[in-house]
């Protein structure tokens, strides 16, 4: 038997004695309180303390930890990494334990078949700092790699103080003694970005230190005295780059890491921010998608200058109201020390599986149809010899790109409420930082060598196989567009689809897309003639259908994934989504 084995053994047995006691004790004290008024008054009684019958509910929890025990007893270390995350033996042991005390707790609620907005988007993009690049063709060799990798996504900062430098509503660059327009650079990452099918996130963030009587005293991202030159700058970019952007983030980390400057953080304070750039920008654009700034994860409870956990922060947004001005929640989500397999449930343990516990708090608050992106998503790699404090955990060069592979495939097998997920970070303009922790985040070097976690994610993007698994993906999906022929079906505006649009497959269209559950589910708009369409997995056998006023067609599907192509005979398909369960 090996250690593993014989210390999860160990562990089953001592749980499973205290189980039985626990319900031997409950047993006892119910048999003894036909005879006494309370066993507590009983001084020789050896069960004192224990006469209370156990929870029933706590009961089901240990049995099925046992169960869950004795697989682990007899699993390969392979299995304890996918529980735990973590990658050496004794790590894995301790992890197990902290795995049992988190199943003692209620889980957070995710609820994954539920319809939520603006995930059907290719989800793979990366952070960049376009902006600081000095020589242009730096920026135009940058987005070259990134779209040749296969990112579809680029998260961009548009700085606030790099655009409105020395005055509101002024768009001049007098630095370096040149007169220069500010908008510049930005307008040219705009274009080489669309010209390789690139969407941005443009990050608004960075006020000007003029937009303050302060100054930088009390830090230079401390937010502005008067809201109303932010929702001026927030304005003029969204107007500027009205159907070229879609998708405008407001702030960055306002509870920690002084990006409320050097003050208290403030969830209230944040959310009067955040509904005058949102309101501003639905004005400038009605079309324009708001994310929140993506929350620290952090437990800290100071304010400053470590900031305010972002569970609490979350939900004083929302005491505040800030679910009116918001389409999408963003979130930071590093793994820190350990990888994103790990499913320890601790809340006060930083780890990648911290979003559920926010996607509980949405739900809660009644935001189960807003999706959750990931702003940042990383592993560092701070050299151990460097003597540099490892702030942001550790895993070694080589475990980065792997790990970043896994969390992609995490968030498509088991987060159907997460959108884009972008990496922190493609690189840096130059090496200044090599000495602090952040710079080790980077995917390439300042002079474009490629390090080993760009080669791996690349080699991922290139080359894996997409699949749609459990969740409810609407028909504008990604996959489900990439698989329609003639791609992509028409798409038609009404509003009994789920949100406001279906697609629709004429006879001779078909839909190839591979799937991995147990039960697929096609939902339709209410059928207005009979249409007939085929089915068949992989290559099996071809079956023929016909629905009149039926809603739904479910068909179960085999354990491994299959690739399931549809074909319109006749009429017309109106296809809102597919429901994997």
């Amino acid at each position: 038997m090996s250690l593993v084995s014989l210390m999860s053994l160990v562990s089953l047995m001592s749980l499973m004695s205290w189980a039985l006691l626990y319900v031997a004790c409950s047993a006892f004290c119910v048999a003894c309180s036909a005879f006494c008024v309370t066993c507590s008054a009983l001084p020789f009684c050896v069960l004192r303390g224990l006469h209370y019958p156990l929870p029933m509910k706590l009961l089901r929890r240990i049995t099925l930890l046992c169960l869950a025990l004795l697989c682990v007893a007899c699993a390969p270390s392979a299995t304890l990494r996918a529980l735990t995350g973590e990658e050496e033996l004794a790590p894995q042991l301790r992890g197990v334990g902290h795995w049992v005390s988190g199943e003692l707790r209620p889980r957070p609620a995710t609820e994954t078949l539920g319809p939520v907005q603006h995930v059907s988007l290719y989800p793979y993009g990366i952070n960049t700092f376009l902006q600081n690049e000095t020589e242009p063709e730096k920026v135009e060799r940058s987005l070259d790699l990134i779209a040749e990798a296969g990112f579809g996504w680029i998260r961009q900062e548009f700085t606030w103080e790099d655009i409105e430098i020395h005055h509101d509503e002024w768009y001049v660059d007098l630095r370096n003694n040149e007169i220069r327009n500010a908008w510049e650079k930005y307008d040219r990452i705009v274009a080489l970005a669309e010209a390789r099918d690139l969407q941005i996130i443009a990050r608004l963030s960075n006020p000007p230190a003029w937009s303050r009587a302060a100054g930088d005293a009390n830090g230079a991202k401390a937010p502005p005295d008067h809201l109303a030159d932010f929702g001026d700058f927030v304005d003029a970019v969204v107007r500027r780059y009205q159907g070229r952007i879609t998708y405008f983030q407001i702030w960055n980390e306002p509870n920690c890491c002084e990006e409320w400057g050097t003050q208290p953080v403030s969830p209230e304070q944040y959310t009067e921010l955040l509904a005058v750039g949102y309101q501003r920008a639905k004005a400038a654009n009605p079309d324009a998608v708001i994310l929140t700034a993506p929350l620290a994860q952090t437990i800290e409870m100071d304010y400053s200058p470590g900031g305010l956990n972002d569970f609490l922060f979350l939900q004083r947004m929302y005491n505040a109201g800030a679910a009116d001005y918001f389409d999408i929640l963003a979130i930071n989500d590093y793994g820190l020390w350990s990888g994103p397999t790990d499913r320890r449930m601790r809340p006060r343990v930083i780890n990648y599986s911290r979003a559920e516990y926010l996607r509980d708090i949405m739900i809660r608050n009644g935001d189960r149809e807003k999706p959750i992106w990931i702003s940042e998503m990383a592993w560092n790699s701070t050299p151990p010899e460097s003597g540099i404090y490892p702030n942001f955990g550790y895993v070694p060069e080589a475990q980065r790109g792997p790990y970043l592979v896994e969390a992609f495939e995490r968030q498509q097998q088991e987060w159907p409420w997460a959108g884009v997920s972008s990496v922190w970070f493609f690189k840096q303009p130059t090496d200044e930082e090599i000495d602090q922790p952040q710079y080790y985040f980077r995917l390439l070097e300042p002079d474009f060598t490629p390090l080993p976690a760009w080669e791996t994610v690349g080699d991922y993007l290139a080359k894996s196989d997409p699949t749609l698994y459990r969740g409810w993906h609407a028909a504008d999906h990604w996959l489900l567009q990439a698989g329609m022929t003639p791609a992509p079906w028409a798409a038609v505006e009404d509003e009994r689809a789920t949100f406001g649009s279906y697609r629709v497959g004429q006879a001779g269209d078909a839909l190839t897309v591979t799937v991995q559950g147990d039960r697929l589910e096609l939902r339709f708009v209410d059928l207005t003639t009979p249409v007939q369409f085929t089915i068949q997995q992989d290559d099996g056998p071809v079956t023929m259908h016909e629905i009149n006023d039926a809603t739904d067609f479910q068909i179960d599907l085999p354990d491994p994934p299959v690739t399931l192509t549809l074909t319109v005979v006749a009429g017309e398909l109106p296809l809102d989504g597919v429901v994997i369960e």
